[in-house]
């Protein structure tokens, strides 16, 4: 997996247009420079999680004993589910809804952007390529800074493309998203066969 579809994947997994109106909920009743500032640092902040997973998940799956194939067959269902929630959204809304004051790390770091599924994702992908380490860490990059955009201007954002904008887009990319989890989980099928050949 090249940088750009490294990329593309995480930011597919991050949801970032689907998050706009739990964030937008959430940092409601706080003014909007320092709006921006907080969503600014949880984006960072999540950044740095997903970095460490990047780099020493794969001691945790050496204690696990977990094979490649294996990882790569659960990514892809993964990924799967989480393309299936994006096409049909469930109302995360009112999940978030009650939390008062200033958020910190939780819940919009985690599990919003450094979710469940993005620590797999840059778990498996450091053990698919582990020789691409710095290839990982460009595209973790800048699938950081595409979705710091997006939720830093996420107002204007909902101006422009509106709720049924949003949802469109965010179905879009479900549908994407879908077809690689698809590549993923028969990838690591072959990958399986190739190493028990019965």
């Amino acid at each position: 997996m090249n940088v750009y579809s490294a990329a593309i994947t995480l930011i597919f997994v991050m949801d970032p247009l689907g998050n706009i109106p739990i964030f937008l909920t959430i940092l409601n009743k706080i003014e909007a420079k320092k709006r921006k500032a907080i969503t600014l640092r949880e984006n960072i902040i999540a950044f740095i999680i997903l970095l460490i997973f990047l780099f020493f998940g794969k001691y945790i799956l050496a204690g696990l004993s977990l094979s490649a194939p294996a990882l790569g067959i659960a990514g892809g269902i993964i990924l799967f589910l989480i393309a299936i929630k994006m096409i049909f959204p469930e109302d995360k809304h009112n999940t978030y809804a009650g939390d008062k004051g200033e958020p910190f790390i939780v819940p919009l770091a985690i599990p919003l952007i450094a979710g469940p599924s993005a620590m797999a994702l840059v778990m498996l992908l450091a053990n698919q390529e582990p020789t691409h380490m710095w290839s990982l860490t460009l595209a973790l990059f800048i699938s950081f800074l595409v979705c710091s955009v997006i939720l830093v201007f996420a107002d204007a954002l909902r101006k422009v493309l509106g709720e049924r904008g949003l949802i469109a887009s965010e179905r879009l990319m479900g549908m994407i998203l879908t077809t690689m989890a698809v590549q993923m989980f028969l990838t690591g099928i072959e990958n399986f066969f190739s190493l028990h050949k019965f």
